[in-house]
């Protein structure tokens, strides 16, 4: 069982599926689009009912200003992450860049946390709104009936059964169900259109309402204000639709590093994608709004959940109707598998380069059963109810959002572009106070993405406290005169003697004395070479490191300095280093740290340097099973 579980597990740094060593097909970007499709054009099957009952009449106006924010505000933030992002990385890297060391992590982690919201309301939310249309079907047996529970959990163990077996992204698959299922919406749409324009009353109708629980046109812009963050549903996909641009088919000769075809068709891609579906958004929320009964949008109504389905078997037939359900399931559920991807992708890309992952989670299987776990018991919890789940997307989709927002607004004000910071922070505090509106509005969502918070910082913190004496060195090169030093060593015959010391002055009197407290307490042989082993921490944050080596003379002393992660653990990868390309058991020579051994190894942990002594062994320990083979440390 363990060898299924783990099968597949990618030793050493894992990065994601966009790596350049197992780069996927690319595609066009108007296929790859479907792909984002997928989790962006799907929340047509509920959006518009959950629309309805958030904003009654005025549904269609408060569609609207979503709509606007989406193209002035989402879209040209999302336009700017492609530019600056174009491998997949997504505004959450942006924002680790721009706050680097513990800061930086630390947002990672929280977003994290409402990313994982995002992703798994996304296969708990459609795997409930797919059951709805399963269900509400007319040809289905009638003892089916209140069995929406069991019909979502079922969907959802056939989609983690799916990538258990394993999964490939179709994007084939994709085209195909996308293309299909908005062509029976504009069917519908059309046709309920054409029912409108024979029936002017029914327009009339809505409008007199309208007009009655508000007055004036200032009410109505004012009440669409107040409750367009509950239909924030219709902003997700802009996420995806960064993190699938690897896939993107740019130009022959497009820089690997700055790829300007694919750049292009990403943002074509965002652009295509927001313009068809602010097209629909705006078309569905006014016939449901208008159509359907109010009441129907109450839970255990014919069109909660399910709003567009509802008009598809009450103005084209049931024929017509199921086959709406059919490819509404298909893309739901699809949704689901993209979702799924999703945090099958994000996972890896962050988690175990910080450390903060067991081993275990560089395996699909393994995560698969954890978030299909998950996803089990926000089924329970929100007892598979679309309506009750929206808060809580809608809160993943902005914090998201929000946070892209701001990461475009701190890169132009690194960059002083002054037309730009005045115009993202604008979009900044909008957005802003839109994910905290919804948030206090249904304050779900944020209960959610602190649970995912909480567990997935508690899981961080224990992981690396575990892996904390693992060998972290993941590359050593050194320079001339450091390869003079050794070789100079090595030349005479005897030993590798090291002296670690922690540079303060790098005056001639701290070298002096540290050479004479090493050869009296440590017993240093007389007459035998030293070099001085100068270690400095770059960044504590950072798991693994690469090493440099550079050779300095100073005062008559030779001194070899590196920076790295850790102090302990740079030094344990540096001495295996020289065991390998000298042949040579290496010495090291420490002096004892005086302090309480709980807060070093607090600081080890968190500020990379700590008891170096005996971390060191531990680490050397691990890494070096066989004592004889092991570098020896001296502690006086």
């Amino acid at each position: 069982m363990r060898g299924w579980l783990l099968q597949g597990m990618r030793p050493g740094r894992v990065r994601g599926p966009y790596t350049a060593s197992h780069m996927p097909h690319q595609r066009p970007w108007w296929r790859v689009m479907c792909l984002t499709g997928l989790d962006y054009f799907s929340t047509l099957g509920y959006q518009p009912g959950i629309a309805a009952l958030a904003a009654g009449a005025v549904a269609p106006v408060a569609t609207l200003v979503l709509v606007a924010l989406t193209l002035f505000g989402a879209l040209p933030v999302y336009r700017r992450v492609a530019r600056e992002s174009p491998h997949g990385q997504g505004s959450i890297a942006m924002l680790e860049h721009l706050l680097p060391r513990w800061k930086g992590k630390l947002l990672v982690l929280a977003l994290l946390g409402f990313a994982a919201t995002d992703f798994i309301i996304t296969i708990t939310l459609s795997a409930a709104d797919a059951s709805a249309h399963i269900l509400e079907n007319p040809y289905l047996p009638g003892a089916m009936a209140g069995e929406q529970i069991w019909v979502t959990l079922v969907l959802i163990t056939a989609l983690g059964a799916v990538f258990l077996k394993g999964f490939r992204e179709a994007i084939g698959i994709a085209v195909v169900l996308v293309a299909s299922y908005l062509l029976l919406n504009a069917i519908v749409i059309t046709v309920t259109l054409g029912h409108l324009f024979s029936r002017p009353d029914l327009v009339a109708d809505w409008r007199r309402l309208l007009l009655t629980e508000h007055p004036d046109l200032f009410g109505i812009i004012v009440v669409a204000l107040l409750v367009f963050p509950r239909l924030a549903l219709g902003l997700s996909g802009f996420e995806t639709g960064v993190a699938v641009m690897p896939l993107i088919k740019g130009r022959p000769d497009d820089d690997p590093d700055r790829p300007a075809g694919r750049i292009r068709g990403g943002r074509r891609l965002l652009v295509t994608a927001a313009l068809i579906m602010s097209a629909f958004l705006i078309t569905s929320s006014f016939v449901t709004t208008v159509l359907i009964p109010p009441e129907e949008f109450e839970a255990g109504g014919g069109a909660n959940g399910r709003a567009l389905a509802f008009l598809a078997h009450t103005h084209l037939g049931n024929g017509f109707g199921t086959v709406y359900d059919l490819s509404t399931v298909l893309i739901l559920w699809f949704a689901g598998a993209s979702a799924m991807a999703g945090l099958l992708n994000l996972v890896p890309r962050y988690l175990p380069r910080y450390g903060m992952a067991p081993d275990w989670a560089r395996a699909i299987r393994p995560l698969v059963i954890v978030f299909t776990l998950v996803s089990f018991l926000i089924t329970l919890v929100f007892r598979a109810d679309v309506t009750a789940q929206g808060g809580a997307y809608a809160t993943g989709v902005l914090v998201l959002i929000t946070s892209a927002a701001l990461a475009v607004t701190l890169s132009a004000r690194r960059r002083h572009q002054t037309r730009q910071l005045i115009g993202f922070g604008v979009i900044t505090v909008v957005l802003g106070y839109t994910t905290v509106t919804n948030i206090i509005e249904r304050p779900d969502g944020v209960r959610i993405a602190a649970f995912f918070i909480v567990a997935i910082i508690a899981a961080s913190v224990l992981s690396r406290a575990l892996r904390a004496t693992e060998l972290r060195v993941t590359d050593v090169r050194l320079d001339g005169l450091a390869r003079k030093f050794i070789a100079d060593v090595t030349a005479r015959g005897g030993e590798i003697h090291l002296v670690a010391n922690e540079p303060n002055e790098r005056d001639a009197t701290e070298y002096r004395e540290k050479e004479a407290e090493q050869r009296s307490h440590n017993h240093v042989p007389a007459g035998e070479p030293i070099l001085f082993l100068e270690v400095t921490v770059r960044d504590p944050s950072e798991f693994e490191s690469d090493l440099v080596v550079t050779g300095e003379e100073r005062f008559g002393y030779r001194i070899l300095r590196v920076e790295g992660a850790s102090i302990a653990n740079t030094i344990a990868g540096f001495l295996l280093h020289l065991r390998d390309t000298t042949g040579r058991l290496p010495h090291v020579y420490f002096a004892w740290t005086e302090g309480n051994p709980l807060k070093y190894l607090l600081r080890y942990l968190f500020l990379g340097d700590g008891e170096v002594a005996p971390l060191t062994r531990e680490v050397l320990r691990q890494a070096e099973p066989d004592p004889d083979r092991r570098p020896l440390v001296h502690v006086g």
